[in-house]
């Protein structure tokens, strides 16, 4: 077999920091809405390690519904439409560990499911990424019958809501291990 045809092999998983900072964040990433729009909200937290100190070095990536609970079939570009909705956001944190993103409050998606966005987060030390879910604590009724959510248990429930904190701003901080460590998913188990 020549060089041009052989088959390519499976490349290795790898950490993502410190020195991810010239590859994967791009401008407007973390706005997938822009944050004068009327139905835009914020979500922003922060990276935690095992012993509760922030992570200066890892990326969030979210992923939500529009309003009406619709993936969108918008096409994403590093040069955001500022009127656009795709759906998707990457933020890297900042020295303090912080990330933040301006979207939309996604409707339910399935009948039965409450509103969440989907978080992806890469850091130091983390081979794989995480994937883990990121609920809205002013939809209590939608929550409490939540498949997914049920299936946690009541004392890591927490982990997976980002509470309101502001007007149209919601909290969600991520802690990677360790005492409060969020629930993170595993093809849709807890892990």
């Amino acid at each position: 077999m020549s060089e041009q045809h052989r088959p390519l092999g499976q490349t290795p998983s790898q950490t993502v920091g410190p020195f991810f900072g010239y590859a994967l964040p791009y401008p407007g990433g973390p706005e997938v809405r822009a944050p004068w729009q009327p139905d835009a909200v914020r979500v922003h937290g922060t990276v935690l390690d095992g012993a509760g100190e922030p992570i200066p070095d890892a990326i969030v990536e979210i992923w939500g519904a529009d309003a009406a609970g619709l993936a969108s079939t918008e096409r994403g570009s590093l040069d955001r439409d500022q009127h656009a909705f795709t759906g998707f956001g990457r933020a890297a944190v900042d020295r303090d560990g912080h990330y933040s993103f301006t979207t939309i409050k996604p409707g339910a998606m399935r009948d039965g499911s409450a509103p969440y966005l989907l978080v992806t987060v890469f850091a130091r030390g983390v081979l794989h990424h995480l994937f883990t879910r990121a609920y809205f604590g002013d939809e209590p009724e939608a929550n409490a019958a939540d498949p997914l959510l049920t299936r946690i248990d009541p004392d890591r429930r927490g982990t997976l809501v980002a509470e309101p904190d502001a007007a149209s701003s919601y909290r969600f901080d991520v802690r990677l291990q360790g005492e409060g460590e969020t629930v993170f998913l595993d093809y849709g188990t807890e892990r």
